[in-house]
């Protein structure tokens, strides 16, 4: 399994889900500045682009949720969308000023639509972020579609197949030609929820299993402390929160808590 900067951190990585986004703030730079405050190096995110191609850090398909304003953001220029406020109160932030404003600063950007893709490969070449940042989607052919549109390699993890693949190799016999298929594809970390419509997806099984062929396990999302160590006794390699203070908490009572130069 080939390395990637972006996984090289000690100890569990802390993902701080949305900015942190228990205080209603989500993917807002309020949000992501706190995070990086408390010491936070890994930011996860999410990749909309307006109609005309602009590249948001917002999680919905519409800003009907968590913003003042109403539509659908892939039928909107811009100019409209910018008038937006989340919580009544702040601008939707582009990717390409998060990469920029925390050069230090990792960022799991999941790719929600297909029109995010070619304004994302820009961005990171803009920024020259290809060592900062992993690439993850609810789809596997937008996953590849944007890894290949950036032009070189990059961190990613794996798509839905692989995930439910990974899954069934850890829970019966007979899958090694499965696994064989999934440590040659050089994906190096397998990003998954803690249970998906009522079936428990984090087992002890399944973290071996990813380790097994150089895989790290990092677990979504995640804002009780008490299964935050649980997840983290079984060998998970991160875990994404909204819950920010309280997953530092948790890594600052096992001595896993590892901060930024620029917060603790």
């Amino acid at each position: 399994m080939r390395k990637f900067d972006f996984l090289n951190h000690p100890g569990p990585l802390a993902f701080a889900h949305r900015g942190g986004a228990d205080d209603g703030r989500e993917n807002t730079m309020s949000a992501f500045a706190r995070a990086v405050e408390l010491g936070y190096t890994y930011l996860e995110t999410d990749a909309h682009a307006t109609a005309d191609g602009v590249l948001l850090a917002f999680h919905d398909h519409t800003l009907d949720r968590v913003t003042d304003r109403r539509g659908r953001i892939s039928a909107l220029p811009y100019r409209d969308v910018r008038r937006a406020r989340i919580d009544g109160r702040e601008e939707i932030p582009l990717i390409e000023d998060l990469l920029g404003t925390w050069s230090h600063v990792r960022f799991n950007i999941d790719v929600k639509e297909s029109p995010a893709i070619v304004p994302l490969a820009r961005a990171i070449r803009r920024t020259r972020a290809y060592d900062r940042v992993c690439l993850t989607s609810f789809s596997d052919l937008r996953l590849a579609q944007a890894r290949g549109a950036i032009g070189r390699e990059v961190c990613s993890s794996l798509g839905p197949r692989g995930i439910v693949a990974l899954r069934a190799a850890s829970v019966g016999s007979g899958y090694g030609r499965l696994l064989s298929r999934l440590a040659r594809a050089g994906v190096p970390c397998a990003q998954v929820p803690l249970g998906l419509f009522g079936l428990r997806f984090i087992t002890r099984p399944l973290v071996r299993t990813a380790h097994a062929i150089g895989m790290q396990v990092h677990v979504w999302t995640v804002n009780d402390p008490v299964i935050m160590g649980r997840l983290l006794d079984l060998g998970v390699d991160g875990v994404m929160t909204d819950n920010i203070t309280g997953l530092r908490e948790v890594l600052r009572s096992r001595g896993q808590w590892h901060p930024s130069a620029d917060g603790g």
